[in-house]
């Protein structure tokens, strides 16, 4: 019943951008914290990006400075702005959400990761 839709992965060259979008719907009470996460091929699932209610940020020192995590709390949305884009961030990138359902639950949910893919 609560969802997050991800979109605006795609391919891309060396040093372009790219926009994240994930929109969380249904019956939501409260989301506390939105965030973004990747995976490589034979990696760990890693943090890239998270941002609090109260527009809190906290980013992984690979993406400092290139990144930039935003939301948009009337419409339970959160983007990630990816700039100067490198090889290395080619990933599944998923949207995470830590939020409290219509019942006042917690709930973490994940979205079903966007595929980003730099190339050189």
């Amino acid at each position: 019943q609560v969802q997050l839709v991800e979109s605006g992965g795609g391919l891309v060259q060396a040093g372009g951008s790219l926009r994240l979008s994930c929109a969380a719907s249904g019956r939501i009470f409260s989301i506390n914290r939105m965030g973004w996460y990747r995976q490589a091929p034979g990696k760990q699932r890693e943090l890239v990006a998270t941002i609090t209610s109260g527009s809190s940020t906290n980013y992984s020192d690979s993406v400092k400075g290139r990144f930039t995590i935003s939301r948009d709390n009337a419409k339970n949305t959160v983007y990630l702005q990816m700039n100067s884009l490198k090889p290395e961030d080619t990933a599944v990138y998923y949207c995470n959400a830590d939020l409290r359902d219509s019942n006042i639950n917690r709930r973490s949910l994940w979205g079903q990761g966007t595929q980003v893919t730099v190339s050189s």
